[in-house]
């Protein structure tokens, strides 16, 4: 009986989601056409501010129970519109990301219209309203914008998901393990792994043991793995490895589906050492001879510290044989603009090393 009552339960969720789904995707497109109206009207001047605001008071007299449509609410429209019309951020999205359109793709429409539409039905439509303004208000570049599409879609992130990877700088964080990694080793694949990492649903204080760090992570798991990204399955803590006649425990092992790889996080709440990587490794060694299956790829490791010197970190992968990364993490949020600002510094200082 009750499997008949859950099953019930499910037609029902389905369908429901398709419902928001198909409206979610007829709020983009309209709001996407009213945006191309107010623009086209604005640019060519025929209308000004004036004009906007009486639309805006014309529209509430004639619905009144329509919201979203103020003065406001238009100009967002407008710059909608004019954000994702952009040809270039079209080109950029295409060459990175053509797997998220629907056929045929861009690249086969010659019409630069046609593209534009193309863009907003296939991929735009697929986002929730309130995460593309979230997009408009917070975002700068092309380059943010792609990436948040990106994720969002890629994820199925929830509003409230969505929000948080925009708070915590995840573009940022994102772009310097990128950076980085590249920088000394080709080992890892891009746009997985951040740093630093930002643990602030943890709630920990300031001083606090690598047992407090595991432990509140294991208990936070989902928001754990949020943070890591959604590719990622939990396999366990304190993984056991025996190796000769002694037994290993590793902190949080994890499998990433689209790798085809086991991760393992390994955590500390002190500076990067260098004699850290000696025991990491170790362990991806024993993982990789003992527990990796003939299809999978080697396995990753990730150092969690609470802090690192650069160019320490530079000198202890340069000889690293295994795929891994060094990552500091915060257990509060932490401001965009002096990870702009780190990004920047890092860029400078490998391209004075290139020279």
């Amino acid at each position: 009986m009750n499997t008949d009552f859950e099953q019930v339960i499910l037609l029902i969720t389905d369908a429901r989601n398709r419902v928001y789904s198909k409206a979610n995707a007829e709020l983009v497109m309209l709001y996407f056409n009213i945006g191309k109206i107010v623009s086209e009207k604005v640019l060519a001047g025929n209308w000004g501010d004036g004009t906007v605001n009486d639309l805006a008071d014309y529209i509430t007299e004639n619905q009144p129970l329509l919201k979203g449509f103020n003065r406001r609410g238009l100009y967002r429209m407008k710059q909608f519109y004019e954000v994702y019309s952009d040809v270039k951020l079209l080109q950029l999205f295409n060459a990175e990301h053509k797997n998220l359109i629907v056929s045929p793709v861009m690249t086969q429409l010659q019409d630069t219209e046609e593209q534009v539409i193309k863009f907003v039905s296939t991929v735009l439509t697929q986002i929730p309203w309130s995460s593309h303004l979230h997009i408009l208000s917070k975002t700068k570049t092309i380059e943010e914008k792609i990436f948040y599409l990106h994720n969002s879609i890629k994820e199925r992130l929830s509003v409230r998901e969505f929000e948080r990877q925009l708070n915590s700088a995840t573009f940022e964080r994102t772009m310097l393990g990128n950076k980085f990694s590249t920088a000394i080793t080709s080992k890892l694949p891009a746009g997985i792994f951040k740093d630093p990492y930002v643990f602030e649903f943890l709630a920990l204080p300031e001083l606090h043991s690598e047992n407090d760090l595991q432990q509140a992570l294991i208990k936070n798991l989902q928001n754990f793995i949020l943070e890591m990204g959604k590719g990622f399955t939990y396999m366990g803590s304190e993984y056991r490895l025996q190796v000769g006649n002694k037994d290993y425990y590793t902190d949080l092992l994890f499998y990433h589906r689209d790798l085809q790889c086991m991760v393992l996080f390994e955590l500390k709440i002190e500076e990067f050492q260098p004699e850290f990587l000696g025991k990491l490794n170790f362990y991806l060694e024993a993982l990789d001879r003992d527990v990796k299956r003939p299809h999978e790829n080697p396995s990753i490791g990730v150092l969690l510290c609470k802090g690192k010197d650069e160019e320490v970190v530079e000198y202890a992968l340069s000889r690293n044989v295994s795929p891994a990364l060094i990552a500091d993490y915060e257990t509060k949020l932490i401001d965009k603009k002096l990870l702009a600002e780190k990004l920047n510094q890092l860029s400078e200082i490998f391209y004075k090393n290139e020279q």
